[in-house]
């Protein structure tokens, strides 16, 4: 447990592994949970790369058969750790209980990119060996995107020229047809962002197919066909409105195309928290559901924005996010004895993982805790908690019907 949250809660018991009562009504006291998770998990990632130790204490969990996964895993602890924790990081630090803890993982962050780009450093990460280092990379480049004062503003002038070589060593990787192409368009608006240039076909591309493959009602195909799956929460929503937001900002004409995808989350964050049931659970359907509630980045990005759709309270969507985490995180087995995350979706459950799935790729359920990038005076963290949508409907109260959005 760490002081932070001793301090927050005082008299109330919280150990690792035993379910805590977030008291109703108290954002404070569900912010202070919410952070309570992001630094367990973080910790042992961080800690240990920042001391060049990653590749040594990590364990790496994955399916009989998947032995290549030691060549790609540290890199998807890294990349998408930071992808989610980026949005609190940048908040800074301050004089408060939570600003100095904030200090103290920016700093675990800036020497852990460090080592990572480092080819001297033990923990030196792959970056174009095989076609997996693409993925990673791109959420290690939305992580800098969103902490550019914290993350890549703390990086020392060779830190960030060999973080610009790394992310320009994976365009000898050739993305498939699917989501995976705004992977190669995330690495490459990085560039833009932070050195001026970049290559702008593998952005033209991204949202040309994006844009094709829109199926209507703020879903995406992945690649032509739809998939029962989060992919449109794990990387194509945000990473495609991400894409366009850098577009807009720069004034180029693909920027136009940000209000319309804008609307298109907006709806699909909507769908998002409708899946969200009484108890807290959601449908476990198609891949990487050991992603666990990062599946839920989506609907945490929208509340970050402050672009909830009407209806949806900013103090309902907090009260279901962090009872999904909630439930998710507190199953036993889902940290091992040091802290590491297991494969598994409520605890340990190898049998959900894919093959292409190891310890590291288990660290993109901290997208799913965005929001904490909202100052804690927010409205979304200082009104009384009510309840989300499928509470309200199935206690009796009389909501308004859903409607698809003809966009």
């Amino acid at each position: 447990m760490t002081e932070f949250l001793k301090e927050t809660f005082r008299e109330i018991p919280v150990y690792l592994g035993i379910p805590m009562t977030i008291p109703n009504s108290d954002g404070t006291a569900a912010r202070a949970y919410s952070i309570d998770v992001l630094t367990r998990i973080a910790t042992p990632v961080l800690t240990a790369l920042s001391e060049g130790q990653l590749r040594a204490r990590m364990p790496v969990e994955s399916l009989p058969g998947s032995a290549d996964r030691p060549a790609y895993t540290h890199l998807e602890a890294l990349g998408r750790l930071l992808a989610g924790m980026a949005p609190w990081l940048e908040l800074g630090t301050d004089a408060t209980d939570e600003g100095k803890l904030r200090e103290r993982f920016i700093g675990l962050a800036v020497k852990g990119i460090a080592h990572a780009v480092d080819p001297q450093s033990p923990d030196y990460m792959n970056f174009n060996q095989g076609s997996q280092p693409l993925v990673d990379t791109a959420f290690l480049a939305h992580g800098l995107l969103r902490a550019p004062k914290q993350l890549w503003g703390n990086l020392d002038k060779e830190t960030r020229a060999r973080v610009v070589t790394a992310f320009k060593l994976t365009r000898v990787i050739t993305p498939g047809q699917n989501n995976w192409l705004l992977f190669s368009a995330m690495v490459e608006v990085a560039l833009w962002e932070f050195t001026g240039e970049c290559e702008m076909a593998p952005i033209q591309t991204a949202v040309d197919k994006h844009l094709e493959w829109y199926v209507g009602d703020g879903a995406y195909g992945d690649g032509p066909r739809y998939h029962w799956d989060y992919y449109n929460s794990f990387v194509i929503q945000p990473m495609l409105l991400d894409v366009l937001r850098i577009c807009a900002e720069k004034k180029h004409p693909l920027g136009t195309h940000y209000s319309l995808i804008l609307e298109r989350a907006r709806r699909y964050a909507v769908v998002q928290e409708r899946l969200i049931s009484p108890e807290a659970t959601f449908p476990i359907i198609g891949r990487s559901s050991c992603y666990r509630f990062g599946a839920f980045q989506a609907l945490s990005q929208m509340a970050l924005e402050h672009q909830l759709p009407e209806g949806l309270a900013p103090a309902g969507v907090r009260a279901a996010l962090t009872a999904v985490v909630r439930r998710m995180i507190e199953a036993p087995g889902t940290l091992d004895a040091e802290g590491w995350l297991t494969l598994g979706v409520a605890g340990h459950q190898p049998a959900q993982a894919e093959g292409y799935i190891s310890t590291g790729s288990l660290y993109l359920c901290a997208v799913g805790l965005l929001h904490l990038g909202l100052p804690p005076n927010d409205p979304f963290w200082t009104e009384p908690d009510q309840p989300w949508t499928q509470k309200r409907l199935w206690s009796g109260e009389n909501l308004p019907a859903d409607h698809a959005i003809g966009i």
